[in-house]
């Protein structure tokens, strides 16, 4: 089922949480929502499940607007944040309930029940109580009750918030695996970054009521629209320069801290003053590459699958460096050359408007 936004404005009072909002969700798509507390992100779910009414634009699922259309006939599978489940009913009555309200006999009710469990991998649990289960067979339990109504949209609200570090990594797992089984339209808001980036098909990066980006996860990482959205998805350095030229099919940038060949976009070849970016994760201990930094290490703190470091270059500016699967340490006051691949930078206006 694809869903579509158009023009989509919602206000509480005199305070505008959604401005002017477009979106289309492809059929089949798992589509996350991303970005900080208050961006309007879950008043957009809720607006797509029928809990609150745009006050302008237009809600589609398909070719059926929804505007005005009561949840309960939109046909959507809703996953909240805590869960929701009634402690009172056992796994299975949970599961049901929404077939229940649907009138489904109760002989294909069961059928289809066990079958959601099934999906979620909780058929063995049919008969406990909720309180009896972990945060993440809950969580696999409200997931089971969304599906089992054939859902043509699946609506979740940061459905693993409330979990644990490692079990947030195996739901994602899970909700992926599901969602491949499934094949419904599903969409996802979230605050993680990580979440977005290793679950999506697509993403939409959103900040005060509005989309920044939208695009595959690897686009919006490598290929920032803007400096908010880089310095949401991960971390950045962030360096001032000028573009001065061409150099083997690369933009020549001078900055404070040294000249680097990168790739910059037609709209900013003639741009003159940018601001230049790289992820910490690109740059290397090496003077082999075109974009050599001299630095010194101010600190270091080792992860085990990581080293990070704080270093300073010779104009004071301060980045990030991340080494990944680090063998020898490199101590403080250690004087280091860094080199980050033309391919690893990406350019935005140095306009503080633009960001």
């Amino acid at each position: 089922m694809k869903v579509a936004l158009r023009n989509v404005t919602k206000h509480f009072g005199a305070t505008t949480i959604l401005r002017d909002v477009s979106l289309e969700v492809a059929d089949r798509e798992l589509f996350f929502l991303l970005g900080p507390s208050g961006c309007g992100k879950t008043t957009l779910l809720r607006l797509l499940a029928g809990f609150y009414e745009a006050d302008a634009g237009e809600v589609w699922f398909g070719s059926q607007r929804m505007d005005g259309v009561q949840p309960h006939r939109r046909n959507a599978g809703m996953v909240f944040q805590n869960y929701a489940l009634w402690p009172h009913l056992t796994v299975e009555q949970n599961v049901a309930y929404g077939l229940e309200v649907r009138g489904i006999p109760t002989g294909q009710r069961r059928e289809k029940v066990m079958e959601g469990l099934r999906i979620v991998r909780m058929e063995g649990f049919a008969d406990r109580s909720p309180n009896q289960l972990s945060g993440g067979q809950q969580q696999r339990v409200a997931l089971a009750r969304a599906l089992v109504v054939e859902p043509d949209v699946l609506l979740l609200d940061e459905p693993l918030s409330n979990l644990d570090a490692r079990l947030r990594l195996e739901m994602r797992d899970e909700i992926r695996r599901i969602h491949d089984e499934t094949r419904i339209t599903t969409i996802y808001v979230t605050h993680d970054q990580q979440e977005a980036l290793s679950m999506a098909d697509r993403m939409a990066v959103m900040r005060d009521g509005v989309i920044e980006q939208l695009g595959p996860p690897r686009e919006v990482y490598r290929r920032p629209v803007n400096r908010f959205v880089a310095d949401f998805i991960g971390e950045a350095n962030w360096l001032a320069g000028r573009i001065t030229g061409t150099e083997g099919g690369w933009s020549v940038v001078e900055t404070t801290a040294g000249s680097f060949r990168v790739a910059a976009p037609a709209s900013l070849r003639n741009a003159g003053t940018v601001q230049l970016g790289f992820r910490p994760e690109a740059g290397r201990f090496d003077d082999a590459g075109p974009n050599r930094l001299d630095a010194v290490i101010e600190q270091s703190t080792y992860l085990g699958d990581t080293e990070q470091y704080a270093l300073r270059l010779g104009d004071n500016t301060r980045i990030r460096l991340v080494q990944m699967n680090p063998g020898s340490l490199r101590s403080p006051g250690e004087r280091v050359v860094v080199s980050v691949a033309p391919e690893q930078c990406f350019l935005l206006p140095s306009d503080p408007g633009a960001s």
